[in-house]
């Protein structure tokens, strides 16, 4: 019933969007000196120009005149508007000296600050506020950003824009817009199929690989949906209500398993977690999302009262490679022990797994406790997020994932992260004040040099 009285308001309300575009068109007709009608101009004038228009329709045409010139433009023209917007949509530095000598006259004055703050502001925080306006606006924005991102390691000036995207994105994209939904297998196919397509753990194979990880009672997935993109889910997590803590993940994928009635799970599984916009990198969603399923699951099932990840580790086998070759995180032994890695299809050896056990199990702990990356963080992107959520490293899972890219990314490990709710405030606190990583016993013993266990010890 909601979708039905909801329905005839949007389409007013498109119909009398499209009426304002269409007038604002008719005023765009591009003129040249003589006032003959011409080709539109170029991206970078016809940013110019949307900032310099007062109108509202034609101000919501030009804009969307603009999108969809640069969605048409092949790379090296999106390339040339980006650069434009580093070099020529910086703050207007006429504004800004005004703004700094009306502040020295009156250095106490508020007014002056702000007005000083305003003239700082980058031209193009406005060119993008104002694209935003056209019509599918705010992907197309993320979509441009993506464009950036792509040639930010070659062209640092655009680090900039850069910036300034990321500074619009984390307001427009701010918690208090974002929707959680449940996707099930009701959910309508064009959002089913995106799942499919941005699935970036465990590739989803085929509509019954799908089918099982939606329909069985056992299974859960949310996503957080914004309202400007509403069929495209922003971030998403599979769930799997299980038992136990489980150490492989083969099981939870596999198509003829039993299921288990909702009821009698006691532990969360957060198997999957993958974000599906490159343009809103760096833009975080996941903390929030972890946090808001965790309340609907123990509203829903209140018996569940363990939390936890079954994880990737994808750069651990990059990491490892570089370590054996030298430095100082593996010893000579070690490094010995490591060697039946070099043979091909050593998982499927008995033997040769077993033997690599004990060391890939010692070179993972040194990799999460003690690695570090350029800036001093833990070198594991999926750890630094969890353990930066509060998260502690519960538990290494040899032979984990013993798919082909499991393999590739990991050398087979795969992680548990435990959610303690009495202790994510405090785990989160020592993470981003001190680098301190929250693991337990159990995962500290794995160093080469690790104390022996004692009676009083806790796991």
């Amino acid at each position: 019933m909601t979708k039905t009285m909801q329905t005839p308001r949007t389409n007013r309300f498109g119909d009398l969007f499209d009426m304002l575009t269409d007038r604002g068109r008719a005023l765009l007709r591009w003129r040249d000196g003589a006032g003959q009608v011409t080709a539109p101009p170029g991206l970078s004038d016809m940013g110019e120009l949307l900032l310099s228009r007062r109108g509202e329709a034609s101000g919501v045409a030009l804009a969307r005149a603009l999108v969809m010139a640069f969605e048409e433009a092949d790379e090296a023209k999106k390339l040339e508007f980006l650069a434009t917007l580093a070099d020529r949509f910086g703050p207007d530095a006429k504004a800004v000296e005004k703004a700094l000598a009306a502040l020295r006259q009156d250095a106490g004055s508020t007014e002056a600050v702000e007005a000083l703050h305003n003239a700082a502001e980058p031209r193009r925080q406005e060119l993008f506020r104002r694209l935003n306006l056209a019509p599918g606006g705010t992907a197309a924005l993320v979509r441009m950003r993506e464009e950036l991102l792509r040639h930010l390691k070659d062209n640092p000036a655009l680090r900039r824009v850069d910036s300034d995207f990321a500074h619009l994105f984390a307001s427009w994209f701010n918690r208090g817009f974002l929707v959680l939904r449940h996707i099930d297998w009701n959910t309508p196919a064009a959002i089913l199929e995106k799942i499919i397509r941005y699935e970036a753990v465990h590739a989803i194979r085929n509509w019954d690989d799908l089918r099982n990880r939606l329909q069985p009672t056992d299974r859960r997935c949310y996503g957080f949906f914004h309202p400007q993109l509403v069929d495209e889910p922003l971030i998403f997590v599979e769930v799997a209500l299980t038992r136990d803590i489980p150490d492989t993940v083969a099981p939870l994928l596999d198509l003829d398993r039993t299921p288990i009635d909702a009821d009698r799970a006691t532990t969360a599984v957060f198997y999957s977690i993958s974000n599906t916009q490159k343009g809103l990198a760096g833009v975080s969603f996941g903390n929030f999302l972890i946090k808001q399923v965790v309340e609907e699951l123990k509203a829903e099932l209140p018996d569940i009262q363990t939390f936890v990840t079954l994880s990737p580790v994808p750069g651990f086998a990059a990491w490892l490679a570089k370590a054996r070759e030298g430095g100082e995180s593996l010893d000579d032994d070690l490094k010995a022990a490591l060697k039946p890695l070099d043979q091909p299809g050593w998982h499927v050896d008995p033997e040769a797994a077993e033997a690599l056990r004990a060391p890939l199990l010692s070179a993972a702990a040194i990799y999460f406790l003690r690695a570090r990356d350029a800036k001093g963080r833990a070198v594991d992107p999926v750890a630094r997020f969890h353990l930066g959520n509060g998260a502690r490293l519960e538990r290494l899972n040899f032979g984990g994932d013993v798919s082909d890219n499991g393999l590739r990314q990991s050398h087979g490990l795969m992680v548990n992260y435990l959610y303690d709710l009495d202790r994510i405030e405090a785990n989160h606190e020592a993470f981003a004040e001190r680098t301190e990583i929250a693991a337990s016993g159990a995962v500290r013993r794995h160093l080469p040099d690790a104390q022996p266990v004692t009676k009083k010890e806790k796991p």
